[in-house]
């Protein structure tokens, strides 16, 4: 199923994200996971795509075990830089014999131990040769920064990118993390503003390790609020009052969210499901009601 179709029709989506494990005990965790979750019926799961490709043979290999072994749409995402154009079309047609039809299509940041160039400097670029050579074999997905990319020079600017994406022939966008709604209703003002009216789904990613996520955090430029990080410091190094924190901000996140009427989800699993069960299971007569 291709993902725009769903969306293209209004309905709300909820999906999940997981990445390529490194092993097999990795293996077990993430289906585990898949075999607690795939009862929410995903519109769509995604895996993910290390650093310069660092993870291209694991992403492929999972990709189809997961469309195997579940039964689920698989968008696998493919990032462009430090990549030549061959290596990302010969990528591209295996994922079509696979019988792939999403795609997220990435810019990605470039491992530090590899200086090749690549073919292409954003993410339009690998859009572009996506459907310069597929058509519309592929459904591209691209990422979109509520509090602005951290390499541009505003949000302006950044929304201006987005919208250079989408007419290039990306169909959806999902949301960089972020913990304060504020910035994602003003973002999503902006679009309407210039005019974009693609689905834009909204990246979830429960607080359930306050050091880790920080990391994240400062990595992608996203804000937590001041008060939600108190609370979490001050039971950092207790695991289960940080879960609880965590989880109990985002569904209230989340409510508000669908108060607003958003597209759709997209939980960040890091391949555990109990945060994204509960904030689901808080929410469940809400997110259902909107679901088709």
């Amino acid at each position: 199923m291709k993902i725009c179709d769903y969306l293209r029709e209004g309905n709300f989506s909820l999906s999940f994200e997981f990445f390529p494990p490194k092993d097999q005990k990795g293996k077990e965790q993430l289906e585990r996971t898949l075999e607690r979750l795939v009862r929410y019926r995903p519109n769509f799961v995604s895996v993910t795509y290390g650093a310069g490709g660092s993870t291209r043979e694991r992403t492929v290999e999972t990709v189809g075990w997961i469309k195997e072994r579940f039964g689920l749409t698989v968008m696998p995402h493919l990032t462009c830089v430090a990549h030549d154009e061959g290596e990302v079309l010969e990528l591209l047609r295996l994922y079509e014999r696979m019988g792939v039809e999403n795609v997220l299509a990435l810019r990605g940041d470039r491992p530090k131990d590899n200086p090749k160039e690549g073919f292409c400097r954003y993410a339009v670029d690998l859009v572009r040769l996506i459907k310069r050579e597929f058509g519309d074999r592929f459904c591209v997905g691209v990422a979109c920064y509520p509090e602005g990319h951290q390499e541009a020079k505003s949000l302006e600017e950044d929304v201006e990118h987005l919208k250079e994406k989408l007419e290039a022939g990306a169909e959806f966008a999902i949301t960089q993390m972020f913990f304060d709604n504020e910035y994602f209703f003003r973002f999503r003002d902006l679009l309407a503003k210039k005019g974009i009216e693609a689905p834009i789904l909204v990246g979830v990613m429960p607080i359930t390790n306050f050091k880790q996520i920080k990391k994240f955090a400062d990595l992608c430029g996203a804000t937590i609020p001041l008060d939600l990080a108190r609370k979490l410091s001050e039971v950092q190094d207790k695991p289960e009052e940080v879960f609880k924190v965590g989880v109990e901000y985002a569904i209230r996140q989340c409510e508000e969210l669908l108060d607003h009427g958003v597209d759709g989800f997209h939980f960040y699993t890091l391949n555990r499901p109990e945060a994204t069960e509960a904030i689901i299971e808080a929410l469940r007569d809400k997110i259902f009601s909107v679901r088709k």
